[in-house]
């Protein structure tokens, strides 16, 4: 470990500066709590003294950046993950969304893709899956390739079927995906409506109109300056009357946009753009 914290922050300040310039990541306005916890791990990964010297080999070495955003970057979910959030979205928000001629959905900050293939399952149970489009965003590109494969653990199935049915899933989850050698792969016919993309709330713009935004447990790790970036992303890609689901410790109380959406189900942290 560093010598004392005001040298570990300022060597982390320089580090994602270095990132930034490099590499065009911005993650300097990510919770510094959060990311002291990270890099502290990325320097017994990488068995570095410093993260100077952890920086200098991000700047010198090409291999070492992507390993990089396996600790920038927080790759845990689940499927159906809170399912009452899934199960407001089947009862309350489906209704509504059943009256667009077409739907597009963002799930922004997909990592590995398990929130995505929950709300594509949920879609083709509630007869929407052949007019919805799911983009499907996120800034790590490995998060986003096993995303696109839609393959699993065979020993988290249990966790993610438990879920889908307190979700109110109305089949077996194993109507969803085959198992072999240890793994479950979802059905490629859930794949044909969903477009993948490498994008940052940090630093890329709306790229699309959509009806709702998913994007849950990524604001917590975020400081309030991009935290507002990010919800005025969401709010612009957003039609009138669009949906907005964070998770569960993610409100939009005190953030610059409060006045543009309003409370749908609050407990399961739906808004509603006004």
């Amino acid at each position: 470990m560093p010598m004392n914290h005001a040298d570990f922050d300022l060597e982390l300040r320089l580090l994602l500066e270095a990132i930034y310039h490099k590499y065009q990541h911005d993650f300097r306005n990510y919770s510094a709590s959060s990311l002291r916890r990270r890099m502290a791990q990325a320097l017994t990964y990488f068995r570095c003294r410093s993260l100077s010297q952890l920086q200098d080999r991000v700047l010198h070495d090409p291999d070492v950046f992507p390993q990089m955003l396996q600790f920038l970057t927080v790759q845990v979910s689940e499927m159906f993950r809170d399912p009452s959030y899934f199960k407001a979205i089947r009862e309350k928000v489906v209704p509504i969304l059943h009256t667009y001629p077409s739907v597009k959905i963002w799930v922004a900050g997909c990592s590995s893709g398990e929130e995505l293939w929950s709300l594509a399952i949920l879609m083709e149970e509630e007869g929407l899956a052949n007019r919805t489009l799911f983009y499907a965003t996120d800034i790590n590109p490995e998060a986003l390739r096993l995303a696109e494969a839609g393959i699993y653990p065979t020993d988290r199935i249990a966790g993610f079927s438990k879920n889908y049915l307190a979700a109110g899933g109305k089949r077996s989850l194993s109507d969803y995906y085959h198992a072999a050698y240890g793994a479950a792969s979802f059905a490629r016919s859930l794949k044909s409506q969903m477009v993948f993309a490498n994008h940052s709330l940090a630093t890329d713009s709306v790229f699309s109109e959509v009806h709702m935004v998913s994007c849950r447990n990524v604001l917590i790790y975020f400081n309030h300056e991009l935290q507002d970036r990010a919800v005025t992303l969401f709010k612009d890609a957003l039609i009138r009357r669009g949906f907005l689901g964070l998770g569960s410790k993610e409100s939009l109380r005190f953030g610059a946009c409060a006045q543009d959406f309003e409370d749908f189900e609050p407990h399961d942290r739906i808004f509603q753009k006004r």
